[in-house]
């Protein structure tokens, strides 16, 4: 169930509510009595666990989609190469 937040605006008390997203909105303050509740607008709080979309697309890269086969690789005297599909390996160039 969500976490609902309110603010008098009469007396400027205020709480949260664990309520149901079907039940209706507070109205009544328990510290001044007054019927003039008001719901605040708050960010949700979620944390993303486990598999899924989050984990397996962006958790590990940043929120960039790479491909694993466009890796720099390194020459046997240990220069850097450029990609393959950059113009500069053998394969690229026959």
């Amino acid at each position: 169930m969500p976490t609902y937040e309110y603010r008098c605006q009469a007396c400027g008390h205020e709480l949260e509510a664990t309520q149901r997203m079907t039940d209706p909105t507070l109205t009544d303050c328990p510290e001044c009595g007054r019927p003039r509740l008001e719901k605040l607008i708050s960010g949700g709080g979620f944390i993303l666990k486990g598999g899924g979309w989050y984990a397996t697309d962006f958790k590990d890269q940043g929120g960039k989609k790479g491909k694993p086969d466009k890796k720099d690789e390194k020459t046997a005297d240990g220069d850097q190469t450029a990609a393959c599909g950059a113009g500069a390996c053998p394969a690229c160039t026959d």
